[in-house]
């Protein structure tokens, strides 16, 4: 989905949660689960679209029109130790913590 969509579905009150994946080398993905899929942002090249931080993705929601509120949102980061020394049995889940995207603080 491009950033015109989200914005449209968003504005529609459509997404449920957003989540910001943190990847290895500073990366962050965005995905927007709705009621029956989830997707990807994408860039204008149909690429998932690489964004910076949660500040960016706070400038690219500054487009929803006033009185919008932004959907909820999740920062998702795999803890690497556990993945590197594999020392815990079982299913390790990542790391969910609840961010704001109406103020940075």
């Amino acid at each position: 989905m491009k950033l015109k969509e989200l914005l449209h579905l968003a504005t529609q009150g459509k997404i449920r949660e957003l989540e910001l994946l943190s990847l290895e080398g500073g990366i962050y993905l965005l995905r927007a689960h709705l009621a029956e899929q989830c997707r990807t942002l994408q860039d204008e090249r149909g690429k998932a679209m690489h964004l910076r931080s949660s500040t960016h993705l706070r400038d690219l929601l500054r487009e929803l029109p006033r009185g919008t509120p932004p959907p909820p949102c999740v920062l998702v980061q795999h803890v690497v130790h556990d993945e590197m020394c594999g020392v815990r049995n079982g299913v390790i889940a990542p790391l969910r913590m609840p961010i704001s995207l109406a103020s940075a603080w």
